[in-house]
C-alpha cells in the first residue's frame, strides 16, 4: 500500500472516531496506520481524569483497545461490510504516570490468523516514557447490528 493510501486510511478512521461519543470525548486522533503499526494519540486533559485528578486507567485502556483494534483491522482479513472485529481479551499493565499533555498508543500485530488477531501495545508519553503495556486479542465474527438505536428517542432502542 502506498503512503497516499495510508493517509487516506488515517483520514477515514479519524472521521469514524469523531462519530463515536466516547472517542470524541477522549479526543482520540489517529496519526499512523500502516502494515507496521497503528499510532493513536489522546490528550491528557480533564475528560480523561479520574477522581484523583490523574489520568484514569480506563481512559488508557480505551486508548489501547482502539489502537489495537485499528492495527488488527489493518493486518488481518477483516472485511468491515461482512464482519465485526470484537475484543476477546485485553490485559493492561500500568507502569508509570505519563508526563506532558499527550499520550500515544503504539499497537503492533503479533499474529493475525483467519479469525483471531493478537496485538501488543505500548502507551508512551511525550518524552517516550512508557506509561502502560498491553496484550490484546480480537476475533472476526459475522457483522452484528449495533445496540444503539439510530434515531434519538426510539422507543424500541435499548435502555441505558
Amino acid at each position: 500500500m502506498s503512503s497516499d493510501d495510508d493517509a487516506d486510511v488515517v483520514a477515514l478512521v479519524n472521521e469514524g472516531l469523531r462519530q463515536s461519543p466516547l472517542h470524541r470525548f477522549l479526543d482520540f486522533r489517529l496519526v499512523r496506520a500502516d502494515d507496521e503499526v497503528a499510532i493513536l494519540e489522546m490528550p491528557v486533559h480533564p475528560n480523561a481524569f479520574g477522581g484523583t485528578g490523574n489520568l484514569h486507567g480506563g481512559a488508557l485502556a480505551t486508548l489501547i483497545d482502539v489502537a489495537s483494534a485499528i492495527a488488527a483491522s489493518r493486518q488481518s482479513p477483516f472485511d468491515h461490510e461482512q464482519q465485526s472485529l470484537v475484543t476477546t481479551d485485553l490485559h493492561v499493565r500500568y507502569l508509570g504516570r505519563p508526563h506532558g499533555d499527550m499520550v500515544r498508543a503504539e499497537a503492533k500485530v503479533l499474529k493475525a490468523g483467519r479469525q483471531l488477531i493478537v496485538v501488543e501495545c505500548r502507551v508512551l508519553d511525550v518524552d517516550d516514557r512508557i506509561a502502560a503495556a498491553a496484550d490484546f486479542s480480537s476475533m472476526l465474527v459475522p457483522r452484528r447490528e449495533p445496540l444503539r438505536a439510530e434515531a434519538e428517542g426510539d422507543p424500541t432502542g435499548p435502555e441505558m
